[in-house]
């Protein structure tokens, strides 16, 4: 993400009405846009940087490389990838394919689409921080002091003094800053490093606490909104 917190796209095309269409539309859509002419110098710029969106104006065996690079193991983070497309074809890896010739219409069908795509990736993986002391009940009901240092859709950042194991689930109530209520669940322990950091994810949440929690994570992952309406 930039700075001021809106999407990040590289688009790949060197035909200036493809980009010339696509572009207003990302531009409608608050998402910053890097222009690369050629798969092989985008593969570059990606070993490089993160990027949300990747928007690629397909060549044949280049844009494959491209596609086959982009899904390699690695530390970086999945983009949302649309495809340019003179044929009706889906090729695997793809998230949402535009068939050309392309029109304002079709642009923005489909990069509404990978739009939305992206805001729930967002929301799902991005984590806010808390550092927030709490009393966790674990599997036999031992009383283990916990911090939470960050929480997600998904799961929580701990550290405790305590000795934790991969595995057990640790039980909670938890009072987000700004909610109007605390909020229960339990969630079980993924990872363990040193210093008494590990991490969990979410194995149950009743519905009205999982309703504060996704109305308090939307409020907190605040992104640059859309020029028009989504």
């Amino acid at each position: 993400m930039t700075p001021d917190l809106s999407f990040e796209c590289l688009f790949i095309s060197h035909d200036p009405e493809v980009f010339g269409i696509v572009n207003r539309v990302l531009r409608d859509l608050s998402i910053s846009t890097n222009i690369c002419l050629s798969s092989s110098k985008a593969a570059a710029l990606l070993e490089k940087n993160d990027t949300d969106l990747i928007v690629i104006d397909w060549d044949g065996n280049g844009s494959s490389d491209l596609l086959h690079e982009i899904w390699k193991p690695s530390k970086r983070k999945n983009p949302t990838i649309v495809a340019i497309l003179p044929v009706d074809c889906h090729p695997p890896g793809v998230h949402v394919v535009l068939k050309k010739p392309v029109t304002a219409d079709s642009g923005m069908k489909s990069l509404k689409t990978a739009y939305s795509l992206m805001l729930h990736e967002h929301r799902r993986h991005a984590r806010c921080a808390l550092m927030m002391s709490v009393k966790a009940t674990d599997d036999s009901n031992r009383d283990v002091p916990v911090t939470v240092l960050d929480i997600s859709d998904g799961g929580v950042g701990l550290s405790s003094k305590e000795k934790l194991a991969i595995g057990e689930v640790l039980s909670f109530r938890l009072l987000l800053p700004g909610a109007i209520k605390d909020i229960y669940f339990q969630a079980r322990i993924l990872w363990i490093k040193d210093y008494g950091r590990a991490g969990g994810e979410f194995v149950r949440i009743p519905p009205v606490d999982l309703t504060i929690l996704h109305d308090w994570l939307k409020r907190k992952i605040q992104i640059k909104k859309p020029l028009i309406t989504i």
